[in-house]
């Protein structure tokens, strides 16, 4: 009996936490723009193109700020009064990340992540960084998941019996 209700506190601290780490839309652009940039910096870093990382900042500064804002909503939802050091950790994790896949890739990695520069400069605007970065799936070093709906409350009936006197 003692381990069930550890278990069932166990399972309901975790579903709060994980109701507390749900990812909205505006969450998930941020992370994908946020990845993407990183990804740029490291192969700007990496292939010596820092003037075409400067570039792109300048390009898309408008929507990289907005992005940055709604990353930082999301980190202050989330971790509140540490959410400063959390979203520091974060990044520093994601660069770390794109950097071992560098290393990894070893000279693939600048034959096949200088041409982003030349794929983000064409787009047609700010608008459609959005759905790039989204479609380029750069690894996240953060679980989250989505959002559910708030579940409906459950309705209890009670039933009495009645005993008959003989």
């Amino acid at each position: 009996m003692r381990l069930l209700s550890s278990c069932l506190v166990i399972a309901g601290l975790l579903a709060g936490q994980a109701q507390a780490e749900c990812i909205r839309p505006a969450d998930t652009t941020a992370f994908e723009v946020t990845g993407l940039k990183t990804r740029l910096m490291v192969t700007a870093l990496t292939c010596d193109a820092n003037s075409k990382y400067n570039d792109f900042v300048t390009r898309y500064r408008p929507e990289l700020t907005s992005e940055d804002r709604a990353l930082n909503t999301y980190f202050s939802r989330i971790h509140g009064r540490a959410s400063a050091k959390q979203r520091d950790d974060y990044v520093t994790q994601l660069a770390n990340s794109e950097s071992q896949t560098g290393l990894k890739q070893g000279s693939l990695f600048c034959n096949t992540n200088l041409p982003i520069f030349d794929e983000v400069m064409a787009l047609r605007g700010g608008a459609e960084l959005a759905n790039y970065a989204g479609a380029k799936s750069v690894g996240q070093p953060i679980a989250t998941g989505g959002c559910n709906a708030e579940p409906a409350p459950t309705r209890t009936t009670t039933t009495t019996t009645t005993r008959r006197r003989r």
